[in-house]
């Protein structure tokens, strides 16, 4: 035990434990153990890997991050479509406008970006890391990416490397070109920058192109609430930009003045005091791509490279021979002065062909996805999908009599009556009378919530005319709910760009689509099949299993075909502009025709024939034409088979195909097990009906 040293005649006291009075020597205990210095070691040597290797990633991220184009102008970026085999289709560059410089804005317009992407732009040297773990706790809380931690500079950064890519190789690169470009440039020169390559939606980049585009200004006289809407754009340009979502571009707007208030840049009574944004939207600056289906999926391409500068290549759903087929069959009609519409799409809804009207150059208005004509008795599709959901199947009875609803009494186009009717044979003979009981019978909401269902998002006025179609429907929405049905899973969502499964099989589980059931499906596919092969859509009759229906509306305005037959469901409308009558317009008539025509080449349909239809029992007889008097189809029966043999002479050669016979009255093919029987019979044939409102 040792003690301290302690006055003479006073008790000793001991030391602490491992202390040893001044001046004395501590005990020798022997050198450190082999353990102890190998532990110590090791750590200096991990230590140093680990250093070693931060060094080296830190520099093969200098190497690799594009640092000196980071102080470069942002590249004017432009899209390229390509078909779905990867021909370029179209191409379209971007709506951009000299830069801008911060220090000659009004002081709101830089207020506005800095409140609502980087409070602490000024304060900060690059990144912001509180910011950081700010978002990813909001995002761990809210179970997704709802608020980024990026700031400014980052963003800016990110502008350099011409790519959306997210990986954590990205981020850390960009780290280092935000401390870079803050050791190079000004506050002010990195905001200005920021604000000179942002995407504002509609194509359109950079503050002071968007400025003229939404208001028809420059940027030096936006008013705050202008540069408030500005601002919020960049958050989500594409599903923001006021002119398509003008409710959402305020909504945002109103968070980003909230947001200005906060910071100190305005104060609640100013606020207050703003008026609602109206837009003025300056005149089309870009030119057009010369196709109506690069036009409508334009915008889609856009949204997949959002965040992307540079020249990019997108790659679409058309099919070139696709599209080829339907123009070849547009061109050989003999539409007169109408115009036409067409949209062919896979069943799961990938868009391979579509034409928005006779001339793009003419006339650009996409008749095909912009158009809102009455859909006529293609609509009965869902009255009789809704009645099937209360029970009731193909067999079951309506009656095709007069009926009056209030002051409103719907008549059948051949002023004829049938009276007791199947559900199977009024869709194929196309009763307006027999639709309009059904749906008064299962109601008008559960006719619009099948139409819903299918995924029509038009407004549907539930009016006791509604079962006739007489809401106006864009024909893509019509094609993509008459694909639900040969689907058999609802709804089908129309699309130009390929579509990846984002959500993973939870997010399919939770939101995926509905089946129609294996009941409703084969009941549906026989009424289709009905109305093709022994009612008003027999014109469109294929050597293939097909299902389909007609639609005309009143005073023959609007005349469609709807129908699928493999995985290729197609629609054909026909109408004037102006929405006058057009004589002799009937969907069973020239739209059957041309979907007839178009969907022969698409199904490869000269092979099926050859394989489907029996050899003749004698030769075919001999057919001499006089000079001059060359007609360009020749149609030939061939005795004791119920076929005829056409011959169709156009400029681009001669087409050979071989059918059921125009006046066969049985033109049924075989049916596969969920078909409808083979020997029930055909309805009686009546005009196509027309509504009335």
């Amino acid at each position: 035990m040792l003690y301290r040293d302690t006055p003479v005649g006073q008790p000793l006291a001991p030391l602490p434990p491992g202390s040893f009075p001044p001046g004395s020597v501590p005990p020798f205990d022997g050198p450190p153990s082999p353990d102890r210095a190998r532990r110590r070691r090791r750590g200096w040597r991990i230590a140093s890997i680990f250093l070693g290797l931060f060094l080296i990633l830190f520099a093969w991220l200098a190497i690799t991050a594009p640092l000196s184009r980071s102080l470069q102008p942002t590249a004017a970026p432009g899209i390229t479509l390509l078909s779905a085999e990867g021909t370029p289709i179209a191409r379209r560059g971007a709506v951009i406008d000299k830069s801008v410089d911060v220090t000659r804005l009004p002081d709101h317009v830089a207020a506005a970006f800095i409140a609502s992407e980087d409070r602490k732009f000024y304060n900060h040297s690059g990144v912001d890391p509180w910011g950081i773990m700010r978002a990813m706790v909001k995002n761990l809380v809210a179970g997704g990416v709802v608020e980024g931690g990026s700031t400014i500079t980052q963003q800016l950064a990110k502008l350099a490397f011409l790519s959306s890519s997210r990986t954590y190789g990205r981020k850390a690169q960009e780290f280092i070109m935000a401390f870079w470009l803050e050791a190079w440039l000004t506050k002010d020169e990195i905001l200005s920058r920021y604000m000179s390559g942002a995407y504002f939606g509609d194509n359109v980049y950079g503050l002071r192109a968007a400025s003229k585009h939404y208001f028809s200004k420059p940027p030096e006289d936006l008013s705050v609430e202008q540069a408030a809407m500005l601002a919020g754009l960049v958050k989500a340009p594409s599903r923001l930009a006021p002119t398509s979502n003008l409710k959402g571009a305020r909504a945002r707007a109103t968070v980003v003045i909230g947001a200005m208030v906060d910071a100190g840049y305005l104060t609640r009574a100013q606020a207050a005091r703003l008026s609602t944004v109206k837009l003025k939207v300056g005149p089309a600056r870009d030119l057009p791509t010369g196709t109506y289906f690069a036009d409508w999926v334009f915008p889609e391409a856009r949204a997949a490279a959002e965040g992307v500068y540079g020249e990019q290549t997108i790659q679409t759903t058309l099919e070139t021979d696709l599209q080829r087929y339907a123009v070849r069959a547009m061109s050989r009609a003999g539409l007169g002065n109408a115009q036409v519409a067409l949209v062919s799409m896979r069943t799961d809804g990938r868009v391979v062909a579509m034409i928005g009207g006779k001339s793009y150059k003419s006339s650009p208005f996409n008749r095909a996805t912009q158009a809102r004509r009455q859909p006529g008795s293609t609509f009965k599709l869902f009255v009789y999908l809704a009645a099937l959901r209360r029970g009731m199947t193909p067999e079951s009875m309506v009656m095709d009599a007069p009926v009056t609803i209030g002051d409103w009494s719907p008549r059948n186009n051949s002023g004829s009556y049938q009276g007791p009717i199947t559900l199977r044979e009024a869709f194929a003979r196309s009763s307006n009378v027999a639709a309009v009981r059904l749906s008064e019978r299962v109601g008008r909401d559960a006719v619009i919530k099948a139409a819903r269902d299918l995924g029509v998002t038009s407004e549907l006025r539930a009016h006791p005319s509604l079962a006739l179609g007489t809401s106006g429907v864009s024909l893509v929405q019509m094609t993509a709910a008459y694909a639900a049905i040969a689907n058999g899973s609802y709804p089908v969502k129309p699309h130009g760009i390929p579509r990846t499964d984002e959500g993973g099989w939870f997010s399919s589980f939770i939101t995926g689509p509905s089946r129609l059931g294996r009941r409703i499906q084969p009941m549906m596919l026989d009424m289709l099949w009905q109305a093709v092969n022994a009612g008003t859509g027999r014109a469109a009759a294929l050597n293939v299993q097909t299902f389909g229906k007609t639609g005309t509306t009143q005073d023959n305005r609007d005349a469609i075909f709807i129908g699928f037959a493999g995985d290729l469901v197609t629609a054909v409308w026909i109408g004037n502009d102006n929405n006058t009558p057009l004589r002799g317009n009937q969907g069973g008539g020239l739209p059957a025709r041309i979907w007839r025509d178009y969907m022969t080449s698409a199904l490869a349909g000269a092979a099926q024939v050859q394989r489907s239809v029996p050899r003749p029992a004698s030769p075919l007889p001999e057919i001499r034409i006089p000079a001059g008097d060359l007609p360009t189809e020749v149609r030939v029966p061939i005795e004791g088979t119920g076929y005829e043999v056409g011959v169709d002479l156009q400029n681009d050669g001669v087409t050979i195909s071989a059918q059921p016979s125009r006046d066969r009255e049985d033109r049924r093919a075989p049916l596969p097990e969920n078909g409808p029987a083979a020997n029930a019979p055909p309805p009686r044939e009546d005009p196509e009906p027309e509504p009335e409102s």
